[in-house]
């Protein structure tokens, strides 16, 4: 592992950038909706879930030991909440028809008991050549989100949501208008995985590559925040790495992304558990970060970037850096400059940038940088030592790629006429 020592605070160097380069400088502000704010005139910022009805208790939310009492408490033995577990985990089934193990009598009540539907799918959308499929989902409480299939050449990604709405208040992100709804349970997380790997088993995602395919990646990057829903959302990445009473997967397969909760950043380092971490930064100095990332109000760039490192310094996984290029408002040269010297103040091969090319939506402020920019940004980046490398991102066209997932009029109309 190459790496250098990281420097103190006080002998990191005091970067005031150079704005007076003749480059245009666009503002970040909401388009098409009204950002709520505080008293204050701040965008107002949602970290408790608001009270609704709680989803129905699911095998997925309990730890093997709870699963067995639970199994007890529905007049069987123990042992039938493992099976139960193998049916869930590893055939991807809640149907008491495919469980042919358990005694007739009783089944249909066993698993409906400890494996409730959390998840109706309301309506898909599917690329044309069938790689990526956007799912939405009605929960228990009538609350919509969405999640992402992508198939690429040797792995099958799933981008998951761990939030109905988010409370982030990101001016440029669809799923943060319409405010928190409530935080996802940790079975309704893991749904959403064992739902994409039925559909994959199904055939249903483009032509399959071999017959025991299943999903090897998973990216916290659909709807919500996800280290402001913390507990439930190690509940469920426990569950998925879980090999004997789980998912099986790999953790470092396994993708979490935040805006920049440092508190929570600092607490995932101390979890033992090596998934992959994702900083959505988007601009290396407060002044544009504090409009464009409203938590950066509560935690600055310095330190959220200071946690970053001190995650791989205790995990021995190195960071991603997520940096959504925005025609004139983030994608300056000074910035890729300024980017790059705050990272290599903290050492060396402890971080991969991605930069991101927004979505375009012509004549908006929200706009894609242009591909010389693009190149330009990443050539400073990479000569200073940092690797760097444009993020492919899917979906597009069905409005599935990052930033895109929000439940629309027309979703809910959907979601009302399946009811």
């Amino acid at each position: 592992m190459t790496d250098t020592p990281a420097r103190t605070p006080s002998d990191r160097p005091v970067n005031t950038p150079v704005r007076a380069t003749g480059v245009r400088q666009v503002r970040p502000k909401t388009e098409g909706w009204q950002q709520a704010k505080d008293e204050t005139g701040r965008p107002l910022l949602q970290f408790a879930s608001p009270k609704r009805g709680k989803p129905p208790v699911h095998l997925a939310d309990l730890t093997p030991e709870q699963r067995v009492e639970k199994a007890k408490e529905l007049g069987l033995p123990g042992f039938r909440a493992k099976q139960l577990a193998k049916h869930y985990f590893q055939h991807w089934t809640s149907d008491p028809a495919d469980m042919t193990d358990l005694p007739a009598a009783g089944r249909e009540e066993l698993v409906a008991g400890m494996l409730p539907n959390l998840l109706t799918e309301v309506r898909r959308l599917q690329t044309d050549n069938g790689d990526t499929i956007k799912f939405l989902w009605r929960l228990h409480d009538g609350a919509l989100v969405e999640s992402v299939l992508m198939r690429y050449p040797g792995r099958i990604t799933l981008c998951v949501s761990s939030q109905a709405g988010c409370g982030m208040n990101c001016p440029f992100c669809a799923t943060g208008q319409a405010g928190l709804t409530r935080n996802m349970s940790s079975a309704e997380i893991i749904e959403q995985i064992v739902r994409a790997n039925r559909a994959i088993a199904n055939g249903e995602l483009g032509k399959r590559e071999h017959a025991d395919e299943r999903v090897t990646n998973i990216v916290f990057m659909g709807m919500g925040e996800p280290l402001a829903n913390y507990a439930r959302v190690m509940h469920a990445v426990r569950t998925m790495v879980d090999k004997k009473d789980g998912l099986g997967m790999s953790a470092r397969g396994i993708t979490v992304s935040t805006v920049g909760l440092a508190p929570a950043i600092r607490k995932l380092a101390d979890e033992d558990i090596p998934v992959t971490f994702a900083l959505s930064l988007h601009a290396p100095d407060d002044e544009l970060r504090d409009e464009l990332i409203p938590v950066n109000s509560r935690w600055k760039v310095d330190e959220v970037l200071d946690a970053a490192r001190g995650y791989f310094e205790k995990t021995g996984r190195r960071v991603s850096i997520e940096y959504a290029l925005i025609r004139d408002m983030n994608d300056h040269p000074w910035r890729a400059d300024l980017l790059a010297e705050k990272l290599n103040a903290r050492g060396r091969g402890w971080v991969h940038v991605n930069p991101i090319p927004l979505n375009p939506t012509p004549g908006s402020v929200w706009d894609a940088s242009e591909r010389s920019v693009q190149r330009e940004f990443v050539r400073r980046l990479n000569d200073a030592g940092v690797p760097t490398t444009i993020r492919d991102t899917r979906g597009k066209e069905i409005d599935g790629a990052c930033g895109q997932l929000v439940a629309t009029e027309e979703d809910q109309a959907a979601a009302t006429a399946a009811v």
